[in-house]
């Protein structure tokens, strides 16, 4: 029986536009893919590894046609809405379940989030959690298993009580490995509300 209920955040409650981000960015570059260090150096801040000044600066050495504020905008477009529908389900199953949140996050984008948000009902989804893990307060991200460890022994969560929730199906593959239940949500086709109808058979 399923005790626990570990959350992404992103494309799970609040909506990211993958696709126009990667096109946003490569256009500003002028790159046709990342580079290595492009993909470094992004991972590196999602651990909180560099600081905000310290990403910004890399971007603006390797590319320097293009402005800080062209090099935040494309950092941020990703970012969407957040369906109020979503807040209410999240109020709900914590009534109920222990939740958490484990998600790969930057200062810039959680900044952009309390800005656009507005900080009380960003406290309002927080509090939602027994804890809110970001990647870069952790120093550590998914798929790497020690984030998901981690998580387990901080809380004394049984993996066969315990599901994670995710849209990337590297990160929930990994999960899997350590005997937690997984669900790779797609969202262009559902929807995090739905979990007792989609996941009934782990309840």
């Amino acid at each position: 029986m399923i005790k626990n209920l570990i959350f992404d955040f992103g494309d799970i409650f609040i909506n990211l536009d993958k696709k126009r981000a990667m096109e946003n960015a490569l256009q500003l570059f002028q790159v046709d893919t990342f580079t290595p260090q492009m993909i470094h150096t992004n991972e590196q801040y999602e651990k909180g590894l560099i600081s905000t000044l310290e990403f910004l600066t890399f971007y603006e050495l390797q590319f320097p046609f293009a402005s800080q504020e062209e090099i935040i905008h494309a950092w941020n477009i990703l970012l969407k809405d957040f369906p109020k529908h979503r807040l209410q389900f999240i109020k709900d199953v914590s009534q109920k379940y222990r939740c958490f949140l484990l998600s790969n996050t930057n200062e810039m984008h959680i900044d952009w989030i309390k800005n656009d948000w507005g900080i009380d009902l960003y406290n309002e989804f927080k509090n939602c959690f027994e804890v809110f893990y970001l990647s870069h307060k952790m120093k550590m991200r998914k798929p790497n298993a020690d984030i998901f460890e981690f998580v387990l022994q901080k809380h004394h969560l049984k993996p066969e009580e315990t599901l994670f929730i995710d849209d990337t199906k590297e990160n929930t593959d990994t999960a899997s490995t350590l005997g937690i239940h997984t669900w790779n949500l797609n969202p262009d086709t559902e929807d995090v509300i739905d979990l007792f109808t989609l996941q009934a058979h782990l309840f």
